[in-house]
């Protein structure tokens, strides 16, 4: 017989699988930035160009992500540790004094990201206590680099493994 379902067991373990950061973003009806840290990021087609994106309910921005018809999703460079920790933070103006420029889209992206994407918001669905967004893929650029990663409730950066 399976043990109880706890929270805390299931959250331990999730943490064992190793994720990238982004920064999603979107503007508010009235023009406004605004954005949140998260690991929860999946491609999910090639044709047509489709990620995932999941808002948790308790999420101030989450009303913005839900009225937005675009998304941007920045996938943060080794070096953006601070921009990650400052998207997760609440209550604050999160892009004031931050290096930003509106996409062709309009939506937010963050400047040094490894990865910036711009999506048109095709679906929406609710999944217990977040809400997955689905996007098309309209623009993507990417810069080299290495990513931030995070694992083990821990950020961490990504060492190649020697060749022999």
């Amino acid at each position: 017989m399976p043990e109880p379902y706890d929270p805390a067991q299931f959250r331990r373990a999730c943490a064992r699988f190793a994720t990238g950061i982004t920064v999603s973003t979107a503007l508010a009806a009235d023009g406004t930035p605004h954005g949140f840290t998260a690991n929860s990021f999946t491609s999910v087609s090639m044709e047509p160009p489709l990620i995932l994106i999941c808002v948790d309910h308790r999420a101030n921005v989450l009303r913005h992500f839900e009225q937005a018809t675009h998304f941007g999703v920045n996938i943060l460079a080794e070096d953006q540790e601070a921009l990650s920790v400052r998207f997760a933070e609440r209550g604050l103006d999160r892009f004031n004094g931050i290096d930003w420029h509106p996409g062709a889209t309009g939506v937010p992206l963050l400047g040094g990201a490894l990865a910036r994407f711009e999506c048109a918001t095709r679906q929406s669905i609710e999944a217990g206590d977040h809400l997955i967004i689905l996007g098309e893929v309209l623009h993507a650029e990417w810069e080299n680099g290495a990513p931030l990663l995070y694992y083990a409730s821990a950020y961490h950066t990504a060492q190649p493994r020697k060749r022999d």
